[in-house]
């Protein structure tokens, strides 16, 4: 039944568009594949050009609507045939129109957007068009559908080769680009991906606006990604335009990771900020999830770790941050734990030490606190050497391990929080008030004593004369 189905497709799509569907060399089960597809497989799609008048706007490109292998061919066959003959075809892994509204600008602020070189494109390109939703059959014979129009097989490539490339205008070019979509790792945001995936495509769109070459570009992917619909863009009503949110989901870094022939160093916080002469930086976007970050100097060994941060232009020098962890066996507890012995910061030949001996754990965990910081109202977990110092830190969501790393995910965490926090506190004191107003109404209770002596009930009677 199911291969009826998917052969009365076959036919069906071969009538209505020839040149998107035609594909007598792909096995039956691609095909049945292809058929047995649900509404829910479908990615969408953008298209832009460096030349007028290609496309015009789609009426019924609405939020519902699935764009069909016949409309596709519509809209690129007039591109093809009158548009530029050097064809880009972007193609990801995993993309869905959620990841759009999810992580683009927040009201057009495009410093935010993971599509921030997307939304340029299509800002400044003559033509331009959006589907929302293309059938994921359509997709899956796009790039045959573009060779046989274009009578050019398609080249993969990337930057480096497409600098070497050498194109014409007037000779027909399909260049295919993956751009990968890994989200299954837990340390990787899918925001980070797909801003890394826009830097690509801004890459390759900036050297072919140097060499002053006509392109036709298209962005679609493999299959969908899937990303869960938030609740507030669905109250914002149906109707919404591509590349808007109202709402910005908070984005997680990677933490730092010092590799030698595997990882061996974690540091990670939420906020990372330090001041010279009372003078502030936030540090957090120059250190986690950067891929060039300088790690010159880190060093590791079963008894000591040191992780070197070393900054270009801060304060106008370069500045560079050690933080030397020791492991040692303590025979009381039968353990090995670890201690963040100090915290140096090295500038124009000078050294500034904090002693951190209250970052310490077990050596099987990490270490995490709410904050360490060199200030009094956060807790004074790094105290510098000389007062008053000219240097002060803070990190906010600290975490950190050097030994025993599996991976690149922290340990179970020791953390720097009492176990009698203020809410504890509270919660015994007022316990122990109630128990002593219990203990005293109880032991009132149980002074109570009865009387030792009573009225006669025997004696003589009181007897009243009555008087007429």
């Amino acid at each position: 039944m199911m291969a009826a189905t998917a052969a009365a497709r076959l036919r069906a799509g071969t009538r209505r568009a020839p040149a998107l569907c035609r594909m007598p060399w792909l096995p039956l089960m691609l095909v049945v594949a292809a058929a047995a597809a649900t509404s829910e497989q479908q990615v969408p799609l953008v298209l832009w050009s460096s030349d007028r008048g290609l496309w015009a706007p789609a009426a019924d490109t609405h939020e519902g609507h699935i764009s069909s292998d016949m409309q596709l061919s519509t809209y690129l066959d007039p591109a093809l045939e009158l548009g530029p003959r050097n064809v880009l075809l972007f193609l990801q892994d995993k993309l869905s129109i959620e990841d759009f509204t999810a992580y683009g600008g927040v009201f057009g602020n495009k410093q935010d957007s993971a599509f921030s070189n997307l939304e340029n494109a299509l800002d400044l390109a003559p033509s331009s068009l959006v589907l929302p939703a293309v059938d994921w059959y359509a997709i899956s014979t796009l790039t045959t559908y573009l060779q046989e129009k274009l009578r050019a097989s398609p080249l993969h490539v990337d930057l480096a080769t497409l600098q070497e490339l050498k194109l014409n205008a007037s000779i027909p070019a399909l260049l295919l680009i993956h751009l990968p979509y890994t989200a299954s790792s837990g340390l990787i945001a899918p925001k980070e991906v797909l801003t890394g995936n826009d830097e690509v495509i801004g890459q390759v769109l900036s050297t072919l606006k140097s060499e002053d070459i006509p392109y036709t570009a298209a962005l679609t992917a493999v299959r969908p990604s899937r990303v869960a619909r938030d609740v507030a863009m669905v109250t914002g009503g149906l109707g919404r335009q591509l590349l808007q949110r109202t709402v910005a989901p908070p984005a997680i870094n990677a933490p730092v990771s010092y590799n030698d022939t595997a990882p061996r160093i974690l540091f990670w916080a939420q906020n990372f900020s330090v001041a010279y002469r009372e003078h502030w930086e936030d540090l957090t976007s120059r250190t986690f999830g950067v891929q060039d970050l300088n790690l010159t100097g880190s060093s590791w060994n079963d008894s000591i770790a040191r992780l070197v941060l070393t900054y270009d232009s801060l304060f106008g020098t370069m500045v560079t941050f050690k933080f030397t962890l020791a492991n040692r066996f303590y025979p009381v507890s039968a353990r090995y734990w670890f201690t963040l012995e100090n915290l140096e910061i090295h500038s124009n030949g000078s050294v500034a030490y904090f002693n951190a001996s209250q970052v310490t754990g077990p050596s099987i965990y990490s270490f995490h606190c709410e904050h360490v910081s060199s200030e009094n109202e956060d807790g004074n977990l790094l105290v510098p050497d000389t007062q008053p110092s000219l240097w002060q830190m803070t990190f906010r969501d600290f975490q950190i391990q050097a030994f025993n790393v599996t991976g690149e995910q922290f340990s179970y965490a020791s953390d720097c929080a009492g176990f009698f926090s203020p809410g504890i506190w509270m919660g015994l004191l007022t316990s122990l008030f109630m128990l002593f107003i219990f203990t005293y109404g109880l032991h009132m209770i149980l002074s109570l004593k009865t009387m030792d002596r009573f009225d006669d009930h025997k004696g003589p009677t009181i007897t009243l004369t009555q008087i007429v």
